[in-house]
């Protein structure tokens, strides 16, 4: 599998990256590449072979034939100019076969590696990169343009392959039979020639606003589908229908201009084509007629023959160019996405935990700051413990999620240090890192699969026992007993046919699942009804029993019971205690636990 290092050349040629990238295929490539060349001189023969026959029915044959046979005999030469007309036909079908099964088994592995090469660099990217990234745009790197690359490798680039041998061999055969019948012939060349190089500059760039369009497009459709229970219960449907139509009508535009330059290029070469044919039968003919025995009859219809085999083929250099920049355009977006490194990367040398890791916290003058702007956290400073329960609150904007995002380390403080057992997190590496804490999200994310499937994602095999003593501790095995098929129910894609407390509580079976020193609960219970929330706070204890824990909640009835908690405001702890310490400030944590149990009077 190919690599790149975070030092590669962003701004190489995409097609040379590309080619660069075929390098594990390079024998498939070349076999591929001398088949396909093989089959088109074969191709160019007929034109030689017609003539050579007219030739030798006039008593005339070539006098290679004439020395190879050793004989005029009329049936000797029939015979030889079938058998090698066969030949001709045989063969080239052969090479026919060979290079379309090799471009299109390269072109496949090619998408195949490329797409798994760009998905697991993906995966290594920082979560600012997703952030700042729509949906549709990322997918169309992963889907159309891998797609559009395995076009090119498929149809394109053997096109753009026998164009040349084209030039090369039926050139070369021309200007050896008259140089002087060849020169009027390809006149038109260098204007064809000229004006595919215009057109290609002029269509580049409006293939690039197709490929802004789709993604663009991709993005508007993604964000809708996903989104359809809000736009149905605002009853947005012909609001976000002329969202998709505008959406819809970029793209059809961007190919509008595209296609009204696309459309002119083939009238136009068809009409200089017409003036080199048009030259060689004017000239050609007034030879032969002339009998000055410049030119044979046979090379005559040779030349005819050739001159539109070599000019007619530039009629598809228009779809040629067109399917070269497409997968010029797809080949930048996706070898750009290879050949920029991650913001967040293992370090060069990485330290190692003590085994049993103990999970204690440590945050030392923690500063952070979104590249969009906005300082979070500043100068924060706070130690939890191993085994220790710490609760956090505070109000909206805070910095409780972004704290999250510093331990597992999603972003990299902007000054200070993360330490876990007295390491920074910086020296450690990112999967040893990770698989020291468990996370409950506010935001569950299930996949499409069974619930003991999600239970146990993540883990190398599945034990159902563990799974079933993680449901129980999240107060979930009760309602999967319910369920006609169990634990092996399908929760369906993003886990719609669970309801928001069900996944909530699937998410805290698979965090006690993981079994890591530390866990981390943000909103755990937000999505919960009371009597859950009651029974999950009354076995947290048990949960994260011989564990560190860091409970992030707005609902302060989850984190009451904590050892200690951390109250930010302004990025910073602005108070520290037990819940009753805490109430008796009648500091901000006071205020927020008034405000939640009503009881406005006493404050």
């Amino acid at each position: 599998m190919p690599h790149y290092s975070s030092t590669s050349v962003v701004s190489a040629s995409p097609m040379w990256n590309l080619f660069r990238y075929l390098k594990p295929h390079w024998q498939y490539f070349s076999w591929s590449c001398f088949a396909s060349t093989a089959n088109k001189v074969l191709d160019l023969m007929p034109p030689v072979l017609v003539g050579w026959v007219i030739d030798s029915v006039r008593r005339e044959p070539p006098d290679w034939i004439a020395d190879l046979l050793g004989t005029f005999d009329p049936w000797n030469l029939a015979v030889f100019l079938a058998v090698l007309g066969v030949v001709i036909f045989f063969f080239e079908s052969i090479f026919q076969w060979a290079y379309q099964y090799g471009f299109m088994n390269l072109a496949q592995s090619v998408q195949h590696q490329l797409r798994t090469d760009a998905y697991n660099h993906l995966q290594t990217r920082e979560i600012e990169f997703f952030e700042n990234h729509r949906m549709g745009e990322t997918m169309a790197m992963l889907n159309d343009d891998v797609n559009q690359i395995e076009r090119f490798l498929n149809i394109g680039f053997n096109e753009i392959l026998q164009l040349l041998v084209l030039f090369i061999f039926a050139g070369s055969m021309m200007f050896s039979v008259s140089w002087e019948l060849a020169v009027v012939g390809l006149l038109p060349l260098p204007i064809i020639l000229w004006g595919s190089l215009i057109y290609q500059n002029l269509i580049s760039p409006r293939y690039r606003k197709v490929r802004e369009a789709v993604g663009a497009l991709s993005s508007r459709l993604e964000n809708n589908i996903a989104g359809i229970l809000v736009i149905k219960s605002f009853t947005a449907e012909k609001f976000e229908s002329s969202r998709v139509s505008d959406s819809s009508r970029q793209y059809q535009k961007a190919n509008f201009q595209a296609i009204k330059l696309s459309s002119v290029y083939v009238p136009l070469i068809r009409m200089a084509i017409a003036v080199g044919f048009g030259g060689v039968l004017l000239v050609g003919s007034y030879w032969v007629l002339e009998g000055n025995g410049m030119l044979t009859v046979g090379e005559l219809v040779f030349f005819s023959m050739m001159i539109q085999r070599i000019l007619w083929p530039l009629t598809r250099m228009g779809v040629t160019l067109d399917e070269y920049e497409r997968a010029k355009a797809s080949a930048r977006r996706t070898f750009g996405l290879l050949h920029t490194p991650s913001k967040i990367v293992n370090p060069v040398k990485c330290k190692k935990l003590v085994l049993p890791v103990q999970g204690s916290i440590e945050l030392r003058n923690v500063g952070f700051t979104y590249q969009r702007g906005g300082v979070v956290l500043k100068e924060l400073n706070f130690k939890v413990d191993s085994g220790e329960m710490v609760g956090i609150a505070g109000v909206t904007g805070a910095g409780k999620s972004t704290l999250i995002k510093m331990l597992l380390r999603l972003y990299d403080p902007t000054q200070g240090q993360v330490l876990l057992d007295g390491i920074d997190i910086r020296q450690l590496e990112l999967s040893e890192l990770r698989a020291q804490i468990a996370l409950v999200s506010q935001e569950v994310y299930l996949f499409h699969g069974t619930i003991a499937e999600n239970i146990a994602y993540g883990s190398e095999k599945m034990d159902f026992k563990l799974v079933e003593e993680a449901s129980r501790s999240a107060q979930m095995h009760d309602f999967v007993q319910s369920l006609p098929e169990s634990y092996q129910t399908i929760v369906g894609e993003r886990g719609i046919r669970l309801s928001g407390g069900q996944r909530q509580r699937l998410s805290i079976a698979r965090a006690v699942l993981k079994n890591s020193p530390v866990m981390i609960f943000d909103e755990a219970t937000s999505s919960v009804d009371t009597e859950t929330e009651r029974a999950i706070q009354a076995n947290l204890s048990g949960i994260t029993k011989g564990k560190t824990a860091l409970v992030i909640a707005h609902r302060l009835s989850t984190i009451r019971y904590a050892d200690r908690i951390l109250v930010l405001r302004d990025g910073q702890v602005a108070e520290e205690g037990h819940h009753d310490e805490l109430v008796a400030k009648n500091g901000t944590y006071a205020d927020l636990w008034h405000i939640q149990s009503g009881d406005f009077g006493s404050h």
